[in-house]
């Protein structure tokens, strides 16, 4: 079974068949939100109580060590780190933007995208760390 690690504490932030983050809103609305492992599965799941809206940024933190886990390659993509069946280890990106599907899983050599809006990261508004993959 495929992992997923918070790439500042290393701990473990999947738990059966969900990624589990701490998410805020802009209205600065805490929640749990779980997603599913499954690049390419956009599925969620989240108390009806926490408000969001199409289109809105959320903001994803560790579980564990509550790091921001937005990335540093673009402001709209939060990041976290697979660790596959056979021990490989990939960074995948993600959007944070609610009802937004983008991923790329990239393990240094190669890009894997994923999602239907990926193309709004296009080379040019990725930036330089993560130019050398297009």
């Amino acid at each position: 079974m495929d992992d997923f690690l918070c790439p500042s504490c290393q701990n473990h932030i999947r738990v059966g068949d969900n990624i589990i983050f701490k998410v805020k809103n802009h209205r600065k609305q805490a929640a749990l939100i779980l997603l599913s492992p499954k690049i390419g599965n956009y599925s969620s799941i989240k108390h009806p109580s926490f408000e969001t809206e199409h289109g809105e940024p959320l903001d994803f933190y560790c579980p564990v060590c509550n790091a921001s886990l937005t990335s540093d390659i673009h402001k709209d993509l939060a990041h976290v780190i697979l660790v596959e069946e056979n021990g490989k280890l990939s960074d995948v990106y993600f959007s944070r933007i609610f009802g937004e599907h983008s991923t790329f899983k990239t393990d240094g050599d190669s890009v894997h995208v994923s999602g239907d809006d990926a193309g709004k990261f296009t080379y040019f508004k990725i930036g330089d760390k993560f130019r050398k993959y297009f």
